[in-house]
């Protein structure tokens, strides 16, 4: 069954327009391409994630204070919402996602890093700076391995919407430098994962 942690009228037709979208698309690039505009419209919307969605989680799966908190998951795994809560000056671990979507920006600022796999190493491609209204899509393997660092003063919050239930699946984070992976699963701050 479908799971609405947060339960507006924003948050359903969102998903509803997705769920459209991913059943008639021909690829997952397509289907990133004509979520754009809705996704751009819910990162603009400065009413629509309540303030405890938006907060730092000192006890986090993911350390430094990063909170993981799921706004909706579908009931087969194979869609969530999420926002991530990193706090100034913190960073996540660099990790992977293994699911294709998108990732905005909604507060704060940041720098995000973009590795890949050079043999056993990882190789830095890209570092780029993130201000609110900032998204971009991932499609595995491409762009798939990140860091992000908040870079304001303020805490910054990111919109994840991944295929797949990302808090709870078992995915990799990385040494940086020797490209070492690690299993990782980040969990969410707000509800447990089913075999927890």
């Amino acid at each position: 069954m479908d799971e609405f942690v947060l339960d507006t009228p924003v948050v359903r037709s969102f998903i509803d327009s997705v769920r459209d979208v991913i059943a008639s698309a021909g690829s997952a690039a397509e289907a990133v391409e004509l979520i754009r505009p809705g996704f751009a419209e819910l990162l603009a919307d400065p009413s629509w994630l309540p303030a405890e969605y938006q907060e730092a989680v000192p006890e986090s799966g993911m350390g430094g204070g990063i909170g993981q908190w799921l706004l909706f998951r579908a009931g087969d795994g194979s869609l969530s919402l999420f926002s991530l809560v990193v706090p100034s000056e913190s960073e996540t671990p660099v990790h992977d996602h293994l699911a294709w979507g998108l990732v905005g920006l909604y507060r704060g600022t940041q720098d995000e890093e973009i590795f890949e796999r050079d043999g056993g190493a990882l190789r830095l491609v890209e570092s780029r700076g993130l201000e609110p209204g900032d998204f971009y899509a991932l499609i595995p393997p491409r762009d798939d391995i990140h860091r992000v660092r908040t870079t304001s003063a303020e805490t910054s919050v990111s919109i994840h919407l991944l295929t797949n239930d990302t808090g709870c699946v078992w995915r990799h984070s990385y040494d940086p430098d020797s490209g070492e992976e690690h299993a990782f699963r980040s969990g969410y701050v707000n509800v447990p994962c089913e075999d927890d």
